[in-house]
């Protein structure tokens, strides 16, 4: 693996860490896409460092188990801004 690519994925992993973000969010921040974030920390990172990717799936994993609720409200905003 690219030295490069070892450096971002453990600096994707550590922002995920340090904020809970979600892997659109964090894709956003470093300027890749999604599908990039979700190679990184899903297969590079177990191999680099195999606890701090137990530490980014379990938060993925809450992540994912929320989304709905998020996806809820951002459609309630959504039409409460229609209303007005």
């Amino acid at each position: 693996m690219k030295d490069y690519i070892e450096t971002r994925v453990k600096e994707v992993a550590n922002y995920i860490i340090d904020t809970k973000s979600t892997i659109r969010g964090t894709a956003e921040v470093f300027g890749v896409c999604k599908s990039t974030v979700h190679k990184d920390l899903n297969e590079r990172l177990p191999q680099i460092d195999p606890v701090m990717a137990e530490k980014t799936h379990s938060i993925l994993e809450k992540n994912k188990a929320e989304r709905h609720i998020r996806g809820g409200i951002a459609t309630r905003n959504k039409y409460k801004e229609n209303m007005q």
